[in-house]
């Protein structure tokens, strides 16, 4: 009951965010023009889904195997995490004021679904593909990526090894903890895979600014909250977060030379009216 309550409600609440999102960045020709054109749009992005469907199939399958390999292994490097950074998660829950523990509980568990299903869907409802296209691929290597290092490592975040650090989410919403423990182990932790795809998503936010430009501030000021979120919360180190960042970063440039090998460099964009595009500029307001 409690894990279909908590998904029951992030779906509810990534859905509102995702149709003000929409309804912020968007006009009614684009919603006109993907559904004149769905059928092109989607048998051109096929294999791109399927692979990514197939990835993720593969990663649910083998997921218990990937665990009883990294406790085989047991390549523990969270006290090397330790010896590197410190207390820096333990000063920084003691500084920030316990009043924002409820917003960035929020902004962790449905901030971060937000993010990775509102990018998609608006790429999708672009004319041109490639920014989709490039963004699964770079979904996809993030976790690939960031599956290999969790079997190989064993790392406990900050709430699971030290004393001086509290799990804060996770005594002020407890029923949080029974979905984040049904998709993550708690030594899933280097890097923050939750910081690698927010990454992702704000730089693609950042290269889709002409067709997007009000995407922008909202993926920087989700993305921002959802990364600080990782570490006051008890979760991940500062160390996690900064691997993170340049895995994100990397997945994206992977992402595009992978796309470009496949498909080449995408020509010039048409001149004419954005509003054709279904893209609304910030001249029209």
């Amino acid at each position: 009951m409690a894990l279909g309550f908590v998904v029951t409600l992030t779906v509810l609440v990534v859905c509102i965010g995702l149709i003000g999102t929409c309804a912020t960045c968007l006009d009614r020709t684009a919603i006109s023009r993907t559904a004149a054109e769905l059928d092109h749009r989607f048998l051109e992005t096929a294999p791109y889904l399927g692979a990514a469907a197939l990835f993720f199939l593969a990663k649910r399958a083998t997921t218990g195997q990937s665990e009883r390999i990294s406790y085989a292994l047991d390549w523990d490097i969270t006290a090397e995490i330790y010896a590197v950074e410190g207390e820096f998660v333990a000063v920084l829950q003691d500084i920030v004021p316990e009043a924002t523990l409820e917003f960035f509980s929020a902004m962790y568990m449905f901030g971060f679904p937000f993010l990775l299903v509102t990018a998609p869907i608006l790429y999708f409802l672009l004319p041109s593909q490639r920014h989709l296209k490039e963004l699964l691929i770079a979904y996809l290597l993030n976790y690939f990526i960031g599956t290999i290092f969790y079997t190989l490592f064993i790392a406990y975040g900050p709430r699971n090894h030290l004393s001086s650090v509290s799990g804060l989410m996770y005594d002020f919403y407890p029923q949080a903890q029974t979905m984040t423990s049904a998709v993550s182990s708690n030594t899933n932790v280097f890097p923050s895979l939750h910081t690698s795809l927010a990454v992702v998503v704000l730089v693609f936010a950042w290269r889709s600014r002409n067709e997007y430009p009000r995407w922008v501030p909202i993926a920087s000021f989700v993305t921002a909250c959802v990364v600080f979120s990782t570490m006051y919360l008890g979760i991940h180190w500062l160390i996690d977060v900064l691997a993170g960042i340049v895995l994100g970063v990397g997945a994206v440039w992977i992402a595009d030379w992978i796309v470009t090998r496949v498909e080449g460099r995408p020509g010039p964009a048409p001149i004419g009216d954005e509003s054709e595009d279904g893209i609304t500029s910030e001249a029209s307001d």
